[in-house]
C-alpha cells in the first residue's frame, strides 16, 4: 500500500472519528437547529432540526471512502491503452489531495453544526485556489487516461495534444491559482471591495483557468490536423 493511500485512509478515519464523536457523544450539546447550507457570505440560509442534519456529519466521510475505493479500482478497470500504472504515484497523490479537500470541507461542516461561522469566504476560496496550484504542479506527469486530467475528445485522440495541453494547463493552473490566492487574500487590504463581489470575481477567474485548456486542446488538435502532423 502506497504512502498516499495511507494518508487518504488516515484523513478519512479522522473525519469519521470526528463526525462520530460529535454526532454520537456530543449530540445532546448540539443546537436544536443546525445549519445545512450557507450563502456566499458564510451565513446560514437553510436550518433544519438536528435530527435531520445527518448529511453534515456523514456525507463527506462517505465521499472520502468512495474516493479511496476509486483510487484503487479505477486503475484496475482502465483499458490497456490507457493504463494508469505509468503515473500511478501522481494518480494517488492527486486523489489524496481531493480526499484532503473533502476533509477540510468536513471540518467546516462540523464547525457550522456547532453554530460557528463557516469559513466560506476568502479563506475557503484561497484554499480552493491553492488546491489548483498543487494539482497543476503535477498535471504534466498525467498520461492519457479516462479518469484524470483534461479529458477532451482531442486530447484522448492524440498523445501529442494530450501532452502539450497538460503542460500548458499545469503552468496555467499553478500561475492562476497563485494569482487567485493572492487576489482573494491581499486585494481587499489594498482596494475596498465587498466580499460577495470578490468571491464572484474569484469564481469567474477559476472557471476561466479551468476551462481554457479545453479550448486550447481543440485549437491545437485542429492546427496539427491541418498541418498533417497527427
Amino acid at each position: 500500500m502506497s504512502r498516499w493511500i495511507v494518508v487518504s485512509i488516515i484523513l478519512t478515519a479522522g473525519a469519521i472519528a470526528a463526525s462520530a464523536y460529535v454526532y454520537i457523544f456530543q449530540y445532546d450539546s448540539l443546537p436544536e437547529q443546525i445549519a445545512v447550507h450557507w450563502n456566499i457570505k458564510g451565513e446560514p440560509d437553510r436550518i433544519v432540526p438536528k435530527s435531520e442534519a445527518w448529511m453534515n456529519f456523514w456525507l463527506c466521510p462517505l465521499v472520502m471512502v468512495l474516493l479511496i475505493g476509486l483510487t484503487i479500482v479505477l486503475p484496475w478497470i482502465s483499458p490497456k491503452q490507457f493504463k494508469i500504472e505509468s503515473f500511478r504515484p501522481t494518480w494517488e497523490y492527486v486523489m489524496t489531495l481531493v480526499v484532503g479537500l473533502f476533509a477540510f470541507i468536513q471540518v467546516a461542516l462540523l464547525m457550522g453544526s456547532w453554530g460557528q461561522k463557516v469559513p466560506l469566504g476568502r479563506f475557503f476560496v484561497g484554499v480552493m485556489m491553492f488546491f489548483f496550484v498543487l494539482v497543476g504542479n503535477v498535471l504534466g506527469r498525467v498520461k492519457r487516461n479516462f479518469w484524470m486530467g483534461v479529458r477532451t475528445p482531442w486530447t484522448l485522440a492524440s498523445e501529442v495534444v494530450w501532452n502539450q495541453t497538460h503542460r500548458v494547463a499545469g503552468w496555467l493552473w499553478v500561475a492562476g491559482g497563485l494569482i487567485g490566492c493572492a487576489g482573494v487574500l491581499v486585494l481587499p487590504l489594498v482596494v475596498p471591495v465587498s466580499e460577495p463581489t470578490l468571491l464572484i470575481g474569484a469564481f469567474v477567474w477559476i472557471m476561466a483557468v479551468a476551462l481554457y485548456p479545453i479550448v486550447y486542446s481543440l485549437v491545437l488538435y485542429k492546427r496539427l490536423e491541418k498541418e498533417g502532423k497527427l
